[in-house]
């Protein structure tokens, strides 16, 4: 017989407003205020050595899951309203770039894990990568890079020597320049639509500057044969408009669906020559560093998850809503503590039907729901790591990508039209692992005792 004892003081002191992230401390659900959390079920796929996408309810217990075969890495996935998921996997075998986020299929499986759809995009010259989005009319957007020589680059106004003749990863070297463009696909795979960045490319506000390149002090050191590096697209039906995010040049952009014209950006003016830059210990003008996730909530506002990495003024994430009249920030969260909220790469974040603000700190599988007063009422670590349950994570755990990743993750309500109908009755434990959040919301937890747990081994 063994004693767990979980050391509730560290933890309630601080979590009532700001998000939990530690290299060391519990899994599972950390904290779930009944009164204020939305309530629904989370979808989540973990990224490392883990085959399966999990559906849990907002104790933890999986209500269903989903076992992938080959290839078997999760990127992202969704539920869609007719309760079929929609994925994108990492293929692997014959990759033409490593740059991350690379995929290259997107399946739609049904609830008993079917594939009824698929769309591939993998050769030396196209690859899907990051992101998808399914339209109303039943057409896929799908994000993409397309392969540039080093002569095309020059040729569009690349200066020389900016960027390297190839780029050695894993013991072979790649080569070219790589841009992204949208393609929209209908049922049958048929491509219907495409946008390019190369197609945009100038000095204006409304182009893309070919020599573009962060300040060192703010990321120039992301690969130069990466250009832009889109990582969301999104469509608004409303306005027949296409949501675009960029994470090198730190912006997300409008795209006139028709037209294709680039008719607004926000985040980083210095991009197209407006604004003061960044130096090594002031933000300048620049509103984002490295984002990712934009979604349109209505009445001119987005709500962006701001990486914030490489940032002068110290490195912290943040959720933005942005009033695109003003171009001004009307709310954000970031935590007090810019360790309790950090996620140098990929994250996103999802307005609730509450209110709330549901979201993915990545590097750590770190989940939580926000209040628009601030308040953290519902937080979760992934206990999935390196494709295991694991209870706790201690010093010397890698605490990063390569174990309990989480690139982006969903929140459902119970009504949700993609739930109706099924069977969401058995709840299975992910781990055996002891409930945190039960602990936490008992009167000596918030008093700061300390309590034990026995377990039999």
């Amino acid at each position: 017989m063994r004693v767990l004892i979980v050391f509730v003081f560290l933890f309630s002191s601080f979590t009532i407003a700001v998000a939990y992230e530690a290299l060391v401390g519990p899994t599972g659900v950390l904290k779930y205020d009944k009164t204020k959390a939305y309530d629904g079920y989370t979808l989540f796929a973990p990224v490392a050595k883990c085959k399966t996408i999990y559906l849990i309810d907002m104790e933890g217990n999986v209500v269903h899951k989903w076992d992938m075969g080959k290839p078997s890495i999760t990127q992202s996935a969704v539920l869609l309203p007719n309760g079929n998921l929609l994925r994108n996997s990492w293929i692997r075998k014959g990759a033409a770039t490593t740059i991350g986020g690379a995929a290259g299929l997107v399946q739609e499986i049904d609830w008993d894990g079917k594939v009824v759809w698929e769309y591939k995009l993998w050769t030396p010259t196209e690859i899907q990568h990051h992101s998808f989005h399914r339209m109303p009319n039943g057409n896929t957007l799908l994000l993409a890079w397309e392969f540039k020589s080093l002569d095309d680059a020059l040729a569009k106004g690349r200066k020389p020597n900016t960027f390297p003749t190839s780029v050695y990863d894993r013991g072979k070297h790649y080569y070219g320049f790589w841009s992204d463009f949208v393609r929209e696909v209908d049922k049958k795979g048929k491509t219907v639509w495409e946008w390019h960045a190369w197609d945009h490319i100038g000095t204006g506000p409304n182009q893309l500057d070919i020599n573009y390149k962060l300040p060192d002090a703010v990321g120039g050191t992301y690969p130069n044969f990466d250009w832009s590096h889109f990582n969301s697209v999104r469509y608004i039906p409303e306005s027949d408009q296409i949501i675009l995010c960029s994470r090198n040049f730190s912006e997300f952009y409008l795209v006139n669906h028709k037209t294709g014209a680039i008719e607004w950006r926000w985040g980083n003016p210095s991009a197209y020559g407006q604004g003061e830059k960044p130096s090594w210990y002031d933000n300048g003008d620049q509103q984002l560093f490295g984002p990712h996730c934009v979604t349109y909530l209505g009445n001119d506002r987005f709500l962006v998850f701001d990486n914030g990495s490489e940032r002068p003024e110290g490195n912290r994430s943040a959720i933005m809503e942005v009033n695109r009249k003003t171009g001004e920030i009307v709310w954000q969260y970031a935590a007090k503590d810019s360790s309790s909220f950090f996620s140098a790469r990929s994250g996103g974040v999802q307005r609730l039907p509450n209110g709330n603000s549901f979201v993915t700190s990545a590097g750590g599988g770190h989940l939580f729901e926000v209040t628009p007063s601030k308040k953290i009422v519902w937080d979760y670590v992934s206990p999935i790591h390196k494709g295991k349950p694991k209870c706790f994570l201690e010093d010397g755990d890698e605490h990063n990508k390569l174990n309990n990743f989480l690139f982006l993750a969903y929140r459902y309500g119970k009504h949700y039209p993609g739930l109706k109908g099924k069977d969401l009755s058995k709840k299975v434990p992910l781990t055996d692992c002891p409930e945190f959040w039960k602990l936490y919301n008992t009167n000596q937890a918030k008093k700061g005792r300390r309590i034990g747990r026995e377990r039999n081994n």
